[in-house]
Order: structure tokens, then sequence, then C-alpha cells
């Protein structure tokens, strides 16, 4: 039995990662904040799957992640997805201590956090999920603290793989652009979304760098839409 941790698995792509991924060999473990959410997700995916555990707890506090990990308890788990992630869209000047914190807090902390916690414990052939963004690579304008910290665990990530890579664990980094999720809906502004890759597009690039061979690393995969970036 296999047991998968993705933490962002209310909506958008940690929903889609989580459907993709249900098998009846699995246990999923999905994290999200907002319950109501997570619910539809078990709901979609509790039929495919041997056991389903709901992990309700914010990333932004380190109580959160605290509790997180000791809701996954000490058997091993054989994948982590960090996909979690917030986005504050705005110019650098105005964005807020608090604010940033929070980006601090749920996209780098907390991906360090949980990997620094479980892959030591990880079998031989498990894998390590880090859901970055085309903004790990170059800046945006008005998304500075997104951009930094994608720019983040990008390098974490990059170390890591190094420690972890004796110990036959692969750590994969996806790079969607633009993706059509409803985190648009809070971001101000008009946003093409029918010129954004879907979250299935980036489920089923996790689900095919997972199903190589265990000695085979499919490390970095850029998905980008034919129609144009943003």
């Amino acid at each position: 039995m296999k047991r998968y941790l993705i933490t962002g698995a209310s909506r958008g792509i940690g929903r889609a990662i989580a459907e993709k991924l249900a098998g009846e060999d699995t246990v999923l473990l999905l994290h999200g904040r907002d319950t109501v959410a997570l619910a539809q997700t078990w709901k979609a995916v509790e039929p495919c799957c041997a056991r389903v555990i709901l992990l309700a707890h914010d990333l932004a506090k380190h109580s959160g992640v605290s509790d997180l990990i000791a809701e996954v308890g000490n058997e091993p788990i054989h994948l982590l997805v960090n996909n979690a992630g917030v986005a504050v869209v705005k110019p650098f000047t105005e964005i807020t201590a608090i604010e940033w914190e929070q980006t601090v807090g749920v996209n780098i902390t907390a991906p360090f956090l949980l990997t620094q916690r479980f892959a030591p414990r990880m079998p031989p052939g498990s894998s390590i999920v880090n859901i970055l963004s085309v903004a790990a690579k170059r800046g945006f304008s008005n998304w500075s603290a997104y951009c930094m910290s994608k720019f983040a665990l990008e390098g974490f990530s990059q170390s890591i793989r190094e420690e972890l890579r004796d110990r036959k664990i692969r750590v994969i980094n996806i790079y969607p652009a633009a993706t059509d999720t409803e985190i648009w809906e809070s971001i101000q502004g008009k946003w093409p979304r029918q010129k954004m890759i879907s979250p299935k597009d980036v489920a089923s690039a996790v689900a095919y760098a997972l199903s190589r061979p265990a000695d085979v690393a499919l490390e970095n995969i850029t998905l980008s839409s034919l129609a144009g970036n943003l």
C-alpha cells in the first residue's frame, strides 16, 4: 500500500493530481484549508483508492504544519507533493508584512518543514514533487512576492535533490505556465484564462514523471500553452 501526501488538494492542480494518482493500492493524504472544497475532492477520489485521509490545516502557521505532520503520523510516505501556494499580486511597494510572511510561510517554509520531516523516512523509489512555476525562472511585474517564493523553492529543490540522490529518492520539479484555476478569481485584472493550460495538464505531467522506472529521474518539466504565455 502506497501513501501519497498532496498539499493544496482541495481544488485546482492539487485536486487534479489527486484524481490522477488515485488507485486501489493507494492511500491519499489530502491537505487543504477549505474543508468544503476538500470534501469535494474526497468525493471525487474516494471510490478509486484504498483510503482517503483529509488534513485541514493552515500552512501559513507553524502550528498548522506541526498539526499536519502529527496527523500524518510516523508511517512512511512514498510521495510528497508540495503544491499548496498563495499568490499576492500587487506592486512591491504595496505588499504588507503580513502578506509577505504568509507567502513565505505557505510557499517556502511549509515545503521545507514537510520535506525535512518526511524525506528521511521515505523508502528508496519514493518521490518528492514540487509544483513550482515559470515564475521560478524569471520575474514578472507585480508578482515579486510570488516569484521570490518560487525562486527560493527552486534553490531548495536543487540542493535536496543532490542530498537525496544516493538514497534513490527522486525530486521532481514542475514548472507550469499560467494555469486555469480558481486563483485568478481573487487576482485583480482581466486574465485570458482560455489561453491557459489546465490543471489536468499539470497532473498528467506529474503522473508521467512518476511512472518512469525507479532508476530514471525526469527531474524538470516545463509546461506552456501553444496559444502563448501571459
